[in-house]
């Protein structure tokens, strides 16, 4: 009855066998277990869940299955099921002492270990310096607004589910960000722009706020607060084209990076309800369909399924596991800057409103964080790596060398630390343990030799090297993003 009296609008779907079995679903099901193989079916386990997702609701207790036409089917299926809980973000943030989830702060809520810190680090420089070079301007703007803002956006209206409460300060109401777009207009309308400006770009990689259930958070894919890597084009109409084919370019680059090549993309063209005209509608569905023709990238068409402010592309990514990921978006808004009444200068010195452009490529630096970790399986390559090299003695007498050559190559920019009080055979499983990528050995002979022996976490025994030529070759692979 709770189910049914939550459906306003959609239509009721009931499924039943004969008039012995009635289901609130819209099917199918087999008519009988017989037709089931029996080799192909598994019960896997039993779980606490809150009714609807809802923690004011009762705990009931779920049992999860599955069912397959062939028992090779199920086999596949389990082996990718290992693998999977292998490579979870969540028990290997842990092992890796990557990031924690501090209940004592509240759900939800990311804290960011020294080890996780540089690998994010790492990811929003890279992000910031192909930013400023393909000719975005970066931004850094506040967490709160006066609620107001929030008001003209209509996020109050139609997003309000998803924000948090209001703060009274001063007698007047403030609201956490639920997303970056107001404040991004906010810089755009310090000034009188001209069509000569256009197209400008702006980006900021900012910290948003979203409600969510306690049921429906899982590690760093579903959380209330992340930062996105966000950024507006305002353009002319006759430039949405370049401008989007620009950041395709720019997705293909920074996901190659993160060895990302395979993408699934849609675009969604204009639903039922939309504000914005027709010819306006054609011209940027026509846009964003030429740019894609242009990249070469195939892409299914979702009819209908475009925001209700304008026609989109999204992009999903691949893992090693060959599951796809949300992560790119590129969303042309017709609404916002009606909303905001924002105006530029033509060449009649005539006002008229410029295009908007929302675009997103990893999404949430927490989500995009947690897809590497399962990706890598935790082995990030070497240039991504928290930590590049561990330098071992194999006994306490080679401790000060050791300690030179760790600030000789902290000095050249390179990730590493030195682990001892352990016999060396430990201290290298250790290494293994903890994904360190490179582990220099030294014991008397490297000392007297001023040299390291190097051993590879995929590459085993790579030989005795200077400290020059282990740092040069660190440095060339990291710039290079190439192996050691």
């Amino acid at each position: 009855m709770e189910i049914l009296e939550n459906i306003k609008e959609d239509p009721i779907t009931i499924y039943h066998i004969g008039n012995e079995w009635w289901d609130l679903c819209a099917g199918p099901h087999v008519e009988s277990t017989g037709n089931i193989n029996k080799k192909a079916v598994e019960l896997e386990s039993v779980a606490g869940a809150y009714w609807r997702g809802d923690e004011k609701k009762p705990m009931l207790q779920r049992i999860y299955g599955t069912a397959w036409e062939e028992e090779d089917q199920l086999k596949a299926y389990i082996h990718f099921k290992e693998e999977a809980k292998r490579r979870d973000h969540r028990r290997l943030g842990q092992d890796l002492d990557l990031f924690s989830i501090q209940e004592e702060a509240g759900g939800g809520l990311v804290f960011w270990h020294p080890k996780g810190a540089i690998v994010r680090h790492i990811i929003e420089d890279s992000w910031k310096k192909i930013h400023i070079e393909r000719g975005y301007d970066l931004l850094y703007t506040p967490h709160v607004a006066r609620a107001d803002l929030w008001k003209i956006s209509g996020h109050l209206d139609f997003y309000r589910e998803n924000m948090y409460d209001q703060m009274n300060i001063e007698d007047e109401l403030y609201q956490l960000r639920p997303m970056n777009c107001p404040y991004h207009i906010l810089v755009y309308k310090r000034k009188l722009n001209s069509y000569r400006d256009f197209p400008i770009r702006v980006a900021e990689l900012g910290t948003v706020y979203r409600y969510e259930l306690s049921g429906s958070l899982h590690g760093l894919f579903r959380v209330r607060g992340f930062t996105q890597d966000d950024a507006h084009i305002f353009c002319l109409e006759d430039q949405i084209k370049d401008e989007i084919r620009g950041v395709l370019d720019l997705t293909e680059e920074i996901l190659l990076q993160f060895g990302f090549s395979n993408y699934v993309v849609n675009l969604s063209t204009r639903p039922e309800k939309a504000v914005g005209g027709d010819d306006i509608w054609e011209k940027a569905t026509s846009a964003l369909r030429d740019a894609l023709d242009d990249k070469g990238w195939s892409y299914e068409i979702d009819e209908g399924g475009g925001a209700f402010y304008g026609p989109k592309i999204d992009l999903k990514i691949e893992d090693a596991l060959g599951r796809k990921w949300q992560c790119s978006t590129i969303q042309v808004d017709f609404n916002l800057p009606q909303r905001f009444d924002i105006t530029y200068v033509d060449s009649n010195s005539e006002k008229k409103r410029p295009i908007m452009i929302h675009r997103a490529v990893l999404g949430s630096l927490e989500r995009f964080f947690g897809v590497l970790i399962e990706h890598y399986a935790g082995d990030f390559p070497l240039w991504l790596s928290p930590i590049q090299a561990r330098v071992l003695p194999v006994t306490d007498t080679q401790l000060q060398y050791c300690n030179e050559v760790t600030k000789q190559l902290k000095a050249n920019g390179i990730r590493a630390e030195v682990c001892h009080g352990e016999r060396l055979p430990k201290l290298i499983r250790n290494g293994e343990k903890q994904r360190i990528p490179l582990m220099a050995v030294v014991g008397p002979k490297e000392v007297e030799m001023q040299t390291v022996t190097v051993r590879s976490r995929f590459g085993g025994e790579l030989g005795t090297m200077t400290i020059d030529d282990f740092t040069s070759r660190i440095k060339s692979a990291t710039e290079n993003r190439s192996s050691f």
